[in-house]
């Protein structure tokens, strides 16, 4: 069956596209006759201008079937006939017909057919013609279980990327695709194009280069198409149907509670309706009830209801309702107040409650329902769900009563209610570094291989970037303006959308041991987390945007209002709905959906020195905070649609001085699902020896060291505290630990196993550009004859090879298991990881152990 739609449009090849769709003066009919069983189509163009390509749909009656077909082809589903001329009559002359080759086949019985459409208008020439094409088509053809999508440009400019989605019948699948690539979830099939046929100039198709398949089950069509989220066959959008049985629920002398049935979806779902008082918009909402507020008592109003759907098309109005607002002289008795508040569940992000109706003389209209002293909903009845909540925390809640005159009870007596945790049990968050596939060679088959996966809670894919001009999330196409590390512009317009999703992956490096074959319009890294998904359902993969180089312009994408919901719109179409950039044949709208769960924001450092060049503002403190909560408020209203909650985390700072010049702790957790403190770095060389050259400190200690220099001890246990007293939920809180090494040359012994001893630069890293760096697994293996020693006071592990030689500073397994064990103890979240590709499988699996260990007890001997 040729159309997806019972409207049908000019069939999209090239020819039809050169050529105008319809004669200047009149358009092509049809007309049937019957000889017995044999039904023919004699086809007339009765203008003066050639018209390419046409087709036939035609209706028959139930249990009627066509076959045989002479100088066409044809396809049937259930009574629909779909009829497609010969290449010798796909061109009629002006004033021709189709005679003497005219389509004929062949009936099951002699019937007429119930309807005819040609080039989607009536056959006899009557109605209204066809729709001038002007975008992107998708004609669908089937042979036995063969599938083809035909895509054409009918603009005057080239697309670059498209993508075709449609929705196959219960239990049908598709796969093994030609000239594209296929992704099925459930009954919706995702098509996109390999990179010789992503960009179709105007006027022009992919053939002979159009994407095929092969489903399992023969003559099948699709029931919807979406290309570029447009119908396939060009028609426009059918609206959804105006809301009936709109009524009044309740009136108070202020309000008015509405309700109405459901709408009829159009060609997308419906996802809110508008209530308009008069012809001023009043409310809009996800359900199919409403409270308009605000009104003057005693006052006649007049309500209507358009449904709108996820694009924003709205319906007719409804039917309107008249309403006369009540008389507030008429009742001044307030309702009793509600009795016996209580939950009656919860999770992480939503308490449901429940309580004893008030009493009143003229009946109760609604109840209010107060979060923290704010009103957070209004319901009709006994019940109601808080949403938006943040998890691990404590909210007070309230209810207060409210009769059909607006006299309001008392609230009820509070009740207390904590979120759930974001995790159960103990998080364990993994980073993904986007470059590790070059110099490390670490792969996101890696996560699997070292088994590190099925220990993970979250993966953070690590780094998005800020687009300098425009302020939003960019998806970069360059690797950085210079190799130096400290070059105040190396990250502007920096990012590697070929590692994210473009480059192919070979079977080796593949999570299910399937190559890419560099068609794919998903590939890369974010391929390879979409099948690792598939094999842990449970984890959670985040974006993270920012970190040292990339948070240059954080300050100013959080400066305003605009410039706040601008940049968070587009990291999260970007990101969560996945509508990834087109390059190298790879993107486009969608590609990306599904992979990422939430977003963790890494700012280097808000109100604070980061990386040189590093745009820092007067307002960054107030401003994270408030682009916190921007991105609580985008990514809660996606969930409104998708059914789904989506995550907020954020890294944040063990250093005092950056929290306190950055960081308003209470503010920012109640966005944020999670902490992931810094717990390294505490000293270090750095690569350039711009940091600590001369003396080596520990990088990750637990404790604050007696021994320490230093005027300030930093410590993960002095950084945790200082989110405690800050009143931060214990449970939001991830202590950082460091999968890599940083070390120091040159190093006098000093008796104390070259802690905290004179030192002569960076030692050598594990890559030229990264002095004093080493992933673990690298440092173990590649620096010979460094003796460990595990400081039990500190509890921080380092290694020396002697008087003059080297010595480094990080996480082992002896102290992560300590570390998990206090996190245990102090009722902590879990721990975050940076980062994956410096463990063979060691560290994790210590991890994982050392979060079921007894907790540590504290020693203070050296």
């Amino acid at each position: 069956m040729r159309r997806l739609l019972a409207a049908l449009i000019a069939v999209l090849v090239s020819a039809a596209l050169a050529a105008p769709a319809h004669a200047a003066d009149g358009r092509l009919t049809a007309a049937f006759t019957l000889s017995g069983t044999t039904g023919k189509y004699v086809v007339s163009n009765p203008g003066t201008t050639a018209v390419s390509g046409w087709t036939l749909v035609f209706q028959l009656p139930s249990g009627v079937t066509a076959s045989n077909p002479q100088n066409a082809t044809i396809t049937q589903n259930g009574t629909k006939v779909t009829l497609k001329p010969a290449f010798y009559i796909d061109t009629l002359q002006g004033g021709k017909t189709t005679e003497p080759y005219s389509p004929t086949f062949t009936l099951s019985q002699a019937v007429q057919p119930t309807s005819c459409l040609l080039n989607g208008a009536n056959c006899d020439g009557t109605g209204a013609p066809p729709p001038t094409l002007t975008g992107v088509t998708a004609d669908y053809t089937v042979s036995g279980s063969t599938g083809t999508f035909v895509i054409a440009n009918h603009g005057t400019t080239a697309v670059n990327g498209w993508t075709v989605v449609f929705t196959l019948p219960s239990g049908v699948t598709a796969g093994n695709a030609n000239n594209g690539s296929i992704s099925q979830t459930g009954t919706t099939v995702t098509l996109t194009p390999a990179y010789y046929n992503t960009t179709i100039a105007a006027g022009k198709t992919t053939d002979p280069y159009s994407p095929t398949f092969t489903l399992s089950s023969s003559g099948v069509e699709p029931t919807s198409c979406r290309v570029n989220d447009a119908n396939c066959d060009g028609t426009p959008d059918t609206p959804p149907s105006a809301p009936t049985g709109l009524k009044v629920v309740v009136k108070t002398t202020k309000s008015v509670t509405l309700s109405w049935d459901a709408a009829k979806a159009g060609s997308l779902p419906v996802t809110a309706y508008d209530v308009y008082n008069g012809s001023t918009l009043a409310t809009t909402v996800s359900g199919t009830t409403a409270t308009v507020n605000g009104l003057t008592p005693n006052t006649a109003y007049s309500f209507t209801v358009k449904a709108k759907d996820r694009k924003g098309t709205a319906s007719p109005a409804s039917a309107a309702v008249s309403v006369t607002t009540n008389n507030p002289s008429d009742d001044t008795t307030p309702p009793s107040v509600p009795g016996n508040l209580r939950s009656t569940g919860k999770d992480s992000s939503s308490v449901k409650l429940a309580w004893d109706a008030s009493t009143d003389n003229t009946g109760v209209a609604n109840y209010d329902v107060l979060v923290n002293g704010k009103v957070a909903t209004t319901a009709t009845g006994t019940s109601a769900t808080v949403t938006g909540l943040s998890p691990s925390t404590s909210y007070s809640f309230t209810v207060l009563a409210r009769d059909q005159y607006d006299n309001v009870s008392a609230q009820s007596a509070p009740l207390q209610v904590t979120t759930d945790d974001v995790v159960s049990g103990y998080a364990r968050v993994g980073y993904f570094v986007q470059w590790g596939i070059y110099g490390r060679q670490y792969f996101v088959k890696n996560l699997e291989s070292t088994g590190n996966a099925a220990k993970l809670t979250h993966v953070n894919y690590a780094f998005g970037n800020i687009d300098p001009t425009n302020l939003t999330c960019l998806e970069g196409v360059t690797k950085g303006t210079s190799s130096n590390p400290e070059d105040p512009n190396q990250g502007d317009g920096a990012g590697d959308a070929d590692a994210d999703y473009a480059r192919p992956m070979s079977a080796a490096q593949s999570v299910d041991g399937q190559a890419d074959t560099g068609y794919e319009a998903l590939r890369g890294n974010f391929n390879q987390l979409k099948k690792l998904k598939a094999r842990h359902p449970d984890l959670k993969i985040l974006m993270s945007i920012g970190g040292w180089t990339y948070s240059k312009y954080f300050s100013d994408v959080a400066a305003t209002d605009a410039s706040r919901k601008k940049f968070v719109a587009s990291c999260i179409d970007t990101y969560i709905k996945g509508n990834l950039p087109s390059y190298n044949g790879a993107g486009g709208p969608g590609t990306a959906a599904g992979i990422f769960d939430g977003i963790d924001v890494d700012w280097e450092w808000p109100g604070a020195e980061g990386h040189p060049g590093n745009h820092v503002g007067a307002n960054d403190k107030a401003n994270l905070t408030l682009l916190l909560a921007e991105f609580r408020t985008q990514l809660d209203a996606l969930g409104q649609q998708t059914g789904k909650r989506y995550l907020l985390t954020a890294f944040s700072p063990a250093d005092p001085a950056k929290i306190s010049a950055g960081w308003d702790l209470p503010g920012t957790a109640r966005s944020l699902d999670i902490f992931n403190v810094q717990g390294y770095d505490f000293h270090g060389s750095g690569s350039d020896n711009s940091w600590e050259p001369n003396r080596t400190g520990h990088q990750a200690n637990l404790y604050a060291d007696t021994d320490d220099p230093y005027p300030f001890h930093f410590s993960v246990e002095n950084a945790v505290n200082a989110y405690l007293t800050a009143g931060v939920n214990p449970r939001k809180l991830d202590i950082g630990l460091a999968y890599y090494g940083r070390g120091w040359q040159g190093v006098t012994d000093g008796g104390v196993n070259g802690d905290w001893q004179a030192a002569q630069g960076a030692a050598p890293g594990q890559f030229q550009e990264e002095a004093g760096t080493r992933g673990y697994s690298n440092l173990v293996s590649s620096v010979p004859n460094c003796t460990v020693h595990h400081d039990e006071q500190a509890v921080a592990t380092s290694c020396y090879t002697g008087p003059g030689g080297q010595w480094w500073s990080f996480d082992d397994a002896w102290s992560i298991g300590k570390k998990t064990a206090w996190l245990k103890s102090r009722h902590l979240l879990g721990a975050m990881i940076w980062e994956m590709s410096g463990d063979t499988g060691t560290l994790t699996t210590a991890l994982d152990t050392g979060l079921n260990a007894p907790a540590l007890k504290r020693t203070v001997q050296k």
